[in-house]
């Protein structure tokens, strides 16, 4: 009698259950890892959801920055990756140096970095924000500070806008999936699509946010497509959210716009995850999230600011 080898899932399954692991996928991964998560979510969901298990390790499918913040939130816990050269074009846009010379200069500035940032640029930083509270963390801040606001340009202009703060300083670094969307080609899929209602992320130019019936994060743009009476969506962020979209909203049709980096609306960093790396990293314990003791020191604060902020 033959018997079967054991599936890639159930190695994945049977790793998880023997570590004692929870898995945390972002809506940008590819549907077969968001089917095998214990939770699914945006930056700031995932990074409550970091600190809400019984368990001894966090294998997290997303990005290196991602996976960075669970650890602060999680110092005696072991946190891996599928592939450490998941980064971040946000990321790489902000060096800590120029931060810490900022820093020196301006001692009474406040400075604000979007979750999309080095470890290292959060522990310069006084809160971290998401897309999903931005405009409530820049709100919180007493009104005759200066704010810096790192990295993304066109998610800091649109805080500017939301709040009417007229002392905020931008970074210029930008995503190369949401800023390269072209607002030619929505304007394209409105008229293919002219039922269609148009959500995007925060992240995109202001062109294209000029012409949405919705801005919010990730998870805000499935609620708020799943909740809709309309049928027909042109979703202005990264694709792989569609298996979220579906799930949520079965039956309602989502379209999607190509950036002009690879014609196509992908983040190539979150594709590098695979299910054959997600099984080597709970198999081997690597690639791991190792960070010194006064990194994870300097950090917590900010992200724990950012939690505290609903």
């Amino acid at each position: 009698m033959t018997v079967a080898a054991p599936s890639i899932v159930d190695e994945i399954l049977e790793l998880k259950r023997d570590r004692r692991a929870i898995l945390l996928a972002h809506h940008y991964q590819e549907s077969e890892i968001q089917e095998l998560a214990d939770s699914v979510g945006d930056s700031l969901e995932l990074a409550r959801k970091a600190r809400e298990f019984d368990g001894d390790m966090i294998a997290f499918c997303g990005v290196w920055f991602m996976a960075e913040t669970a650890k602060v939130l999680n110092p005696k816990r072991v946190v891996v990756v599928p592939d450490k050269l998941a980064s971040c074009s946000l990321v790489e846009s902000c060096p800590v140096e120029p931060i810490r010379a900022y820093r020196r200069q301006h001692p009474d500035h406040v400075i604000v970095s979007y979750i999309n940032t080095s470890i290292e640029v959060k522990a310069e930083s006084d809160i971290l924000c998401t897309s999903s509270n931005a405009v409530k963390v820049v709100n919180s801040i007493p009104p005759e500070k200066t704010v810096l606001f790192l990295p993304d340009s066109n998610l800091g202009a649109y805080v500017q806008r939301e709040t009417g703060r007229k002392n905020m300083k931008i970074w210029q670094g930008t995503c190369i999936v949401h800023a390269t969307f072209p607002a030619r080609r929505v304007l394209e899929a409105r008229q293919q699509h002219p039922e269609a209602r148009i959500a995007a992320h925060p992240e995109c130019p202001e062109a294209v946010l000029a012409m949405a019936d919705f801005i919010g994060s990730t998870s805000a743009i499935i609620r708020w497509c799943a909740e809709s009476d309309a049928q027909e969506f042109i979703v202005m962020t990264e694709s792989g959210v569609r298996f979220s979209l579906e799930r949520r909203a079965p039956g309602k049709k989502f379209y999607f716009v190509a950036n002009e980096n690879c014609n196509c609306s992908e983040c190539p960093y979150m594709k590098l995850n695979t299910l054959e790396k997600l099984r080597d990293c709970l198999a081997n314990l690597e690639p791991r999230v190792e960070l010194s003791a006064d990194i994870m020191r300097r950090a917590l604060p900010p992200i724990e600011r950012m939690l505290a902020i609903r």
